[in-house]
């Protein structure tokens, strides 16, 4: 997380009702890090050499940059609704959407979208803009998905690598903010094999395989118990294949956090495989936090 002095929560909008459902979940989460709101249209137009003022025959106000206006003067008064007293600044960038974003990113504490959007160019989607947001922004980005709860925990994919510790130190302190438990969650699965081009079943002890499993969640929650004694943790090894164990875990969150990227497909939070598929089908909305360049 970005711990910059003033750093804002961005959030990116393109009059659809996802990105307002993201505009309220932005404002909500800026609150509780007292952190100031920084809404953002990224205006696509100009690059397509398309006119932005009204037509001399058209109705006044009917150009774009003016229809631009009013959908970010209607977020931020949205988010003013959401959240009395925020400090909330909206501003209209030319440029494509997700470098719009991407461009925010550096200086912001946490980058907010929806995972749907208006359709062609200007579309917030996943599977686009939201894809390449949560690959390569320098900050934690929160995808609006799924429907918005106050209850359930706050749930967190854990593999073992340094960047799913960077997410469940994210999750817990997110969890504190929100007075939310955690459950650290982590999938694992069988070894097949006794090694590449030998199909022999691998023997193995059972109970030696899910202690190790288990060791790997308990590292990566260890002390951050003691520095966050308000939040309660729970720690889950689930045999099973990542997206479905923690798609399956959504459905009883108030988020889902996981990392950008991870070990391997298997075992990891692959930004492309894990990441891209709670993205997908996720039952609330995602964070995914990555290692900043």
């Amino acid at each position: 997380m970005n711990s910059a002095n003033g750093a804002a929560v961005v959030v990116g909008v393109d009059g659809s009702e996802s990105a307002l459902t993201a505009v309220r979940l932005a404002a909500a989460e800026a609150a509780r890090r007292h952190r100031p709101l920084r809404v953002v249209h990224a205006f696509i137009w100009p690059m397509l050499h398309s006119p932005i003022t009204p037509a001399t025959d058209g109705p006044p106000g009917g150009g774009l940059r003016e229809q631009a206006e009013r959908l970010v003067t209607a977020a931020v008064d949205e988010a003013a609704a959401t959240a009395p007293g925020l400090r909330i600044t909206g501003e209209i960038i030319d440029g494509e959407p997700a470098a719009v974003l991407l461009g925010e990113a550096p200086t912001a504490a946490l980058v907010v979208l929806g995972d749907q959007g208006q359709g062609g160019l200007t579309a917030l989607v996943v599977g686009s803009v939201a894809v390449q947001v949560t690959a390569h922004a320098d900050c934690p980005v929160l995808v609006a998905r799924g429907t918005p709860r106050t209850d359930g925990p706050v749930v967190v994919g854990v593999d073992g690598s340094a960047l799913s510790q960077r997410a469940v130190e994210f999750a817990v302190q997110t969890a504190a903010l929100r007075g939310a438990e955690v459950v650290a969650a982590h999938a694992y699965r069988h070894p097949a094999s006794t090694g590449p081009g030998d199909m022999q079943p691998l023997v193995y002890d059972e109970s030696e395989l899910r202690a190790d499993e288990e060791r790997t969640v308990a590292e990566a929650v260890a002390g951050l118990a003691e520095r966050y004694p308000e939040v309660s943790i729970t720690r889950e090894s689930v045999r099973g294949r990542a997206p479905h164990v923690l798609t399956d875990a959504s459905r009883r969150a108030q988020l889902l956090v996981v990392g950008g990227q991870g070990r391997g497909e298997l075992t990891g939070l692959l930004l492309g495989s894990v990441s891209r598929s709670v993205l997908h089908h996720s039952h609330c909305p995602v964070a995914v936090v990555r290692t900043p360049r």
